[in-house]
């Protein structure tokens, strides 16, 4: 009988499922700061001055205005 040999993970490279696994870990990661910095700028315009969002009905088609008012805190800047 042949003997099989142990193959260790550790001992070679890192396997390509594991590999793939990083990268898309790695672009997720990407994606959740550029989602992060675009609603970061979103809040910070919405602090800074009225932000209005006119949405139409889809039954009836009405125009529905919404405004978004906030006062921006002082920073020690």
């Amino acid at each position: 009988m042949a003997k099989k040999e142990e193959t260790r993970l550790t001992d070679q490279e890192p396997a390509p499922d594991v590999e793939r696994i990083k990268s898309r870990l790695d672009m997720l990661d990407q994606r959740l700061d550029n989602i992060d910095s675009v609603v970061t700028a979103i809040a910070e315009r919405i602090m800074k001055r009225p932000v209005t969002f006119t949405v139409t009905c889809a039954n009836c088609g009405r125009n529905i205005e919404i405004a978004l008012i906030g006062t921006e805190k002082p920073s020690n800047k």
